[in-house]
């Protein structure tokens, strides 16, 4: 499988073979962040079938803007951005509200935490999914957005700030928000890493989606 022979290869690199005539690399890049892309349009409430869509509408759009990626940014800030603005465009709203500036401390402890929990406890939190995903959708996208790219896609304060065009401030807010909201319906022992997870099955199907379609263009 290709993604396993260029595992060590970095997006640059990756980006410049493929810009160079070697397209089918850029299967390393689909399976690379699936799971990011996933979580993201999930995040904006679409269902499975609708965010896989915009998944292969946002692959594609970076595949034909691959030369003009100048590497200001890391690659996973550039491609969700593009995601990101697929899903506003989508829903054709969401601007963004000016909020009360509150200190919240940027080194809290996670709102998710595996550190304690055993393999029997883990499979038990799976079945929380549904619950968790409800829970998620009843808040305001503005917080829900925050919330999946610092707790559930692992990015930090300032590639959160960059994405959403908020303040670093801001996003600290959005958190601690979106935390209090969720507290009552969620148990804190809930594994983060398991929501909207994206099944290798659904990544192979992606990758053949889109692949079919780059080597068309």
């Amino acid at each position: 499988m290709i993604a396993t022979q260029y595992e060590k290869f970095t997006e640059r690199e990756i980006i410049d073979k493929v810009l160079n005539g070697e397209k089918a690399l850029y299967e390393i890049i689909i399976r690379r962040f699936n799971p990011y892309l996933y979580k993201i349009g999930r995040s904006y409430n679409y269902n499975h079938d609708d965010t896989q869509d915009l998944m292969q509408e946002t692959y594609i759009d970076v595949y034909k803007n691959l030369a003009s990626f100048e590497g200001r940014s890391q690659f996973k800030t550039w491609i969700v951005r593009i995601m990101i603005n697929n899903c506003y465009k989508k829903k054709e709203k969401l601007s963004v509200k000016n909020e009360v500036m509150q200190a919240v401390n940027e080194y809290s402890t996670p709102m998710f935490s595996n550190s304690n929990l055993g393999t029997e406890k883990v499979i038990h939190n799976r079945e929380l999914g549904n619950v968790i995903e409800k829970a998620l959708s009843k808040i305001p996208v503005d917080y829900r957005m925050v919330f999946s790219l610092r707790e559930i896609n692992g990015m930090n304060v300032a590639e959160t700030a960059e994405l959403l065009e908020i303040s670093e401030t801001n996003v600290k807010v959005r958190l601690n928000r979106a935390k209090t909201m969720l507290q009552e319906e969620i148990k804190k022992s809930y594994v983060a890493a398991e929501l909207f997870e994206f099944n290798l099955i659904y990544c192979n199907a992606i990758v053949d989606r889109v692949m079919a379609e780059i080597f068309k263009l």
